[in-house]
C-alpha cells in the first residue's frame, strides 16, 4: 500500500525515533498539561531514552527534555517520520 500514513502512539517510539505530532486522544487537565508543553498536532518529537524500568521516557520537544508516563504517551497519535528529517 504505498502513501499510506502509518498512525502509532508515541508510547510505541523508541529511543533515537523522530516523529510528528497527529493528534491527542486526551482530556481535562492532562490535556491541557501536554498543549501547554508544546505537544501540539505537528510539532516534532524525539524519543530520547527510557527509565531503567522502562518507564517514564524523555523526550525532546521544541528544545525541552519531558519525560512523560507510557499511560498517557499511549494516547498520543504520531506519524513516524523515515526520511531523517531533523526534529530540534
Amino acid at each position: 500500500m504505498k502513501g499510506a500514513v502509518r498512525i502509532d502512539p508515541l508510547a510505541d517510539l523508541s529511543p533515537g525515533s523522530v516523529c510528528e505530532i497527529v493528534s491527542l486522544e486526551l482530556s481535562g487537565l492532562l490535556r491541557r498539561r501536554i498543549l501547554d508543553l508544546g505537544i501540539v498536532p505537528g510539532t516534532l518529537i524525539r524519543c530520547i531514552r527510557r527509565g531503567p524500568s522502562g518507564d517514564p521516557t524523555a523526550y525532546l520537544v521544541r528544545e525541552t527534555l519531558i519525560a512523560l508516563r507510557r499511560e498517557d504517551t499511549a494516547q498520543i497519535f504520531v506519524r513516524r517520520l523515515s526520511n531523517g528529517e531533523e526534529c530540534v
